[in-house]
């Protein structure tokens, strides 16, 4: 079950991108359902762990290194599961009515579902790095949803902000997981929350603790990382009131608590994580006060209340941990409610400014009292859920514990920051809601449909019955979380409302009552200043974070790239080329090299004459590069034939078909580019090339090519002539056919053996072949290349001589005949590659072979008839080729967890079919089918991105003409 919770989302992900943009209602529909599916599941595993023992799921990841996919729910895992559910359920209803029709809703419910699984595998993983992957995905996925809208600047900027932050800060948690791997000996974290005296007492504790708080603190937007929180508000309000609710901010204040028995009690600890947590919580609430917009008021405040249970976690003490996750829990459900009605006041008015809203109860009282009753939460006011872990939060702060400066200082700073707290909840309230009619506003005001607001009304119904009777109600929920955290160390606590006339009520009193009096001081003053508060209207975060960005880019990598860089590919050739001759040789010289003795063999004449012309081909390639391109393109690929004539007589049919399959698609895409490229050095300059320093360039060039030359000579003999015990070749020659089910082995090691290698390098096919086609999108030929090649010049003199044929007849006197065959070609070929698909895992052949074979059936078809005959003949659908290929080769993969084997384990047997018999058949052939798919895909899309270039020429053409003032026909 705990499987599907996870997987779930990611599921209902892919298939509400595929849903029309014009039905979102049934995205909304569809995004509920999975959100409802998840919360139910979660609540129902509570009788399981609510004994106190953690439910766990270990799936075989990679067991060698000690890592296996493990999902572990206990109950502080719980709260936050069914927090992520729950309130991702209520923004699901929510952003069924605030979202616009105009807008594509599938992919923002698509995103949202992608989001909500990330979350659940961040505080479901029982795995160290299986938690960094869902981190990180978070922080992806948040960067798409906060730049939503990317038609505006401002998400634009907002998402980029969060993604740099968040995944600078995940890189270095990742780091300090690792090294807490190194040190414990294991990334199980049952292993981990075991250890805590082995890791607080070892050397590499502040470093692991300082890359740990880097992740945490930028994840939950805590001083001096707090700038980007506000800015992410430019995404759709549904966005902000789950992130800043349950789910991102929310990260780092649950790596804090997950690693709390582990990582707190140190002075290290306290001083970091005090400081940085006292920080924020005084300056987010200082500058909530000031802030216009409804929704960077509420970010703000949710930057201190994350300050505020940073603090907690860092007085070391397990009452504090208790009040940091009550008051984690309570921040969820007063934020997200506030949030939402932030969206309903933009959504019903057309503007979130405070200075142009007021009087707004008369025409919107329920979401008026909602609102204000949420606030009051916020404030901290009694019988409210947020006045209880605010009054756990002062009784702590009073204790004493470390005996310094910062611990004196807590109680005021909590008193402040408390006060400021209560100012802007009464300016929200004040504000919005009370004073004169509202004028000028975009909209006329009036309530929202009712189910709108009903996720509000069910938030607001929590913060009141937990404020009530918390210990009915919460305090069960809320025990099984602090037990699984605290384990033996679960202090005594009370939930109960009153507690007597105690220090800890006081502080709540002077907080509300300075709030009120500073707020009715400065009310006049915010009622009319500009955005921003006193003596930081300058110092702003975005301001630093861009120069930081600037100085970096413009500067020193400018600097850098003038220096090192340059946009020519042979220089970047040859430090690349350098580069790898160094890391090859290095290790060698310094841990002793001693190749076999080299013993002359007789050598076949057939085949060195065969070596000779490959030589030949390879040496004459490389110097026509710099004269004629198609000469040398062509004398490559010479040499390319030569290299699989070679493989045939070495008795490698494999690489031989795959050899000879690629050098055909790749000369041919190759000589399509050429057409468009810019001319050539002219004649005046070739004698410059004899010149003394072009001369030792070219003899630079030469000793590098033949120094790698021999290095890769003596490995490949070395390799070839050594005589070992035990051999990987072997290995495979043993078990391919009963592990695999296959006799070819090369592709049984493709698609079983080292099909995880497969999978991810048809990934980065995929995406080579997005990049290479996005980049045609935006090549614009060379002038030069724009003029009509001459066979088609001598063809359109041909037709204007004999205007009675009809205008293309003139073809047959070129390529009538071939063009015909190529077309009549395209059946025959997909035959060939079905056969060289279906035999692939027998005898040479295979998905990757068959792909590249088909897309040589439209390379053919393109070349017969042109661009805007095949298109309008021929359903051409590449990306969804890519897509289908990526989700099918996935999905076998996934097929063997169902079966509790190792991702992509494959299973073959004989299958008895009617008038055939038995034959082999291995679920491998799905992958393959897979590979077959996106190879096929990416091929022929960037097939087509060249073929479209024939396309843009006569407009470019036409383009030319207009500028130069000729008369266009």
């Amino acid at each position: 079950m705990l499987l599907g919770l996870v997987l779930a989302p990611f599921a209902g992900s892919l298939v509400a991108i595929c849903i029309p943009s014009s039905k979102g209602a049934a995205a909304a529909w569809f995004a509920g359902a999975i959100a409802l599916f998840c919360l139910v599941t979660s609540v129902g595993l509570y009788p399981m762990i609510s004994n106190g023992t953690p439910l766990r799921y270990d799936l075989a990841w990679l067991p060698e290194l000690g890592l296996n996919f493990t999902l572990r729910m206990d109950g502080f895992a719980w709260m936050f599961a069914s927090l992520v559910t729950a309130i991702g359920l209520l923004v699901v209803v929510y952003a069924r009515y605030y979202m616009s029709t105009s807008d594509p809703v599938p992919r923002f419910f698509s995103l949202f579902l992608a989001f909500m699984g990330a979350m659940l595998g961040v505080v479901l993983s029982g795995n160290l790095i299986l938690l960094a992957i869902f981190w990180e995905l978070t922080s992806i996925i948040s960067f798409l949803l906060i730049g939503y809208w990317h038609h505006n600047a401002a998400a634009r900027d907002g998402a980029r902000m969060a993604l740099t932050i968040t995944g600078t800060g995940g890189l270095c948690m990742f780091v300090g997981l690792m090294l807490i791997g190194h040190v414990v000996g294991s990334y199980d974290l049952d292993t981990v929350l075991a250890s805590g005296n082995v890791i607080r007492d070892h050397p590499l504790y502040t470093t692991i603790l300082v890359l740990i708080l880097m992740g945490a603190l930028t994840k939950s937007a805590q001083f001096p990382f707090h700038f980007w929180l506000p800015h992410a508000m430019a995404a759709p309000t549904p966005v902000s009131a789950y992130l800043h609710s349950a789910t991102l901010v929310k990260a780092g204040v649950f790596l804090l608590i997950r690693l709390w028995p582990v990582m707190a009690g140190t002075d290290a600890w306290f001083w970091i994580v005090g400081l940085a947590g006292l920080s924020t919580l005084l300056l987010g609430a200082y500058f909530a006060i000031f802030q216009q917009d409804l929704k960077g008021l509420l970010a703000y405040s949710t930057i201190s209340h994350l300050g505020l249970i940073t603090v907690l976690l860092s007085l070391g003490s397990p009452l504090a941990a208790v009040a940091a996750i009550f008051h984690t829990m309570n921040h969820a459900t007063f934020k997200a409610s506030l949030f939402m009605a932030a969206g309903i006041i933009d959504h019903e008015t057309g503007t979130r400014d405070m200075r142009r809203l007021s009087g707004l109860f008369k025409y919107m009282p329920f979401t008026a009292t909602l609102a204000m009753v949420a606030s009051a939460s916020m404030a901290g006011v009694p019988l409210l859920n947020g006045f209880l872990s605010k009054e756990m939060f002062f009784a702590e702060a009073i204790e004493t514990h470390k005996y310094n400066l910062l611990d004196t200082l807590t109680p005021y700073v909590a008193t402040l920051a408390s006060m400021f707290s209560v100012t802007y909840s009464l300016r929200f309230i004040h504000s919005v809601f009370f004073g004169p009619p509202p004028t000028d506003l975009p909209k006329a005001p009036h309530e929202p449909p009712h189910w709108m607001r009903a996720p509000i009304e069910f938030l607001v119904l929590a913060c009141l019955v937990v404020g009530i009777v918390p210990s009915y109600t919460i305090g069960p929920f809320l025990h099984t979380a602090v037990q699984s955290v605290l384990g033996a160390a679960t202090p005594n606590y009370s939930l109960a409302v009153w507690h007597g006339w105690n220090l800890p009520l006081f502080m709540s009193l002077i907080a509300l009552a300075g709030g009120v009096a500073l707020f009715l001081m400065m009310k006049s003053y915010l009622a009319t200043s500009i955005e921003g508060p006193p003596l930081f209207r300058r110092l702003e975060g975005q301001r630093i974070f861009e120069r930081v960005l600037v100085t970096l880019s413009w500067k020193w990598a400018r600097w850098i790239e003038m220096r090192a860089g340059t946009r020519r590919l042979q220089p970047q050739m040859r430090v690349l080329v350098f580069v790898a001759l160094a890391a090859g040789t290095t290790p060698l010289l310094l841990k002793g090299f001693s190749p076999a003795t080299i013993v002359l063999r007789s050598i076949d004449p057939i085949l060195a004459l065969l070596w000779l012309i490959g030589i030949i081909c390879a040496v004459g390639a490389a110097y026509q590069a710099k004269f004629h391109r198609l000469a040398a393109l062509v004398l490559l690929g010479g040499a390319g034939l030569v290299t699989c004539l070679t493989f045939v007589w070495l008795s490698a049919p494999d690489l031989a078909v795959t050899q000879l399959l690629v050098e055909i698609v790749t000369t041919v895409l190759i000589l399509l580019g050429l057409r468009w490229l810019p001319k050539r050095i002219e004649q005046h300059d070739e004698q410059e090339l004899m010149t003394f320093p072009v001369r030792m360039r070219r003899l630079r060039d030469f000793a590098l090519a033949i120094l790698c030359g021999i290095g890769m000579m003596l490995i490949s003999y070395t390799v070839m002539t050594r005589s070992l015990p035990e051999t990987i070749s072997s290995y495979f020659l043993e078990r391919a056919y009963s592990e695999g089910g296959g006799t070819n082995v090369v592709n049984v090691i493709l698609v079983d053996f080292r099909g995880f290698d497969t999978l991810g390098e048809i990934a980065v096919l995929c995406i080579v072949a997005l990049t290479v086609f996005a980049l045609l999108l935006r090549f614009r030929p060379a002038t030069e290349s724009l003029e009509t090649p001459e066979q088609q010049r001598v063809q359109n003199a041909f037709d204007d001589k004999h205007p009675d044929r009809a205008k293309g007849d003139s073809i047959a006197e070129y390529l009538f005949i071939p063009s015909v065959i190529m077309r009549w070609m395209f059946p025959a070929i997909g035959m060939f590659a079905a056969f060289l698909f279906f035999r692939g895992h027998d005898l040479p052949g295979g998905g990757f072979a068959a792909g590249i074979t088909m897309s040589i059936a439209f390379i053919l078809q393109y070349m017969a008839g042109g661009t805007r005959w095949v298109e309008e003949r021929l359903r051409i659908h590449p990306l969804r080729w890519m897509s289908i290929g990526l989700i099918v080769a996935t999905a076998t993969g996934l097929g063997s967890w169902l079966f509790d084997y190792p991702f992509l384990t494959s299973h073959a047997q004989y299958v008895d079919l009617p008038l055939i018999g038995k034959i082999p058949l291995a679920s491998a052939i799905l992958f393959d089918l897979g590979v077959f798919s996106l190879v096929l895909g990416a091929t022929v899309l960037i097939l087509i991105a060249l073929a479209h270039q024939s396309l843009r020429a006569p407009r470019a053409q036409m383009r030319a003409a207009r500028s130069a003032g000729k008369e266009i026909v």
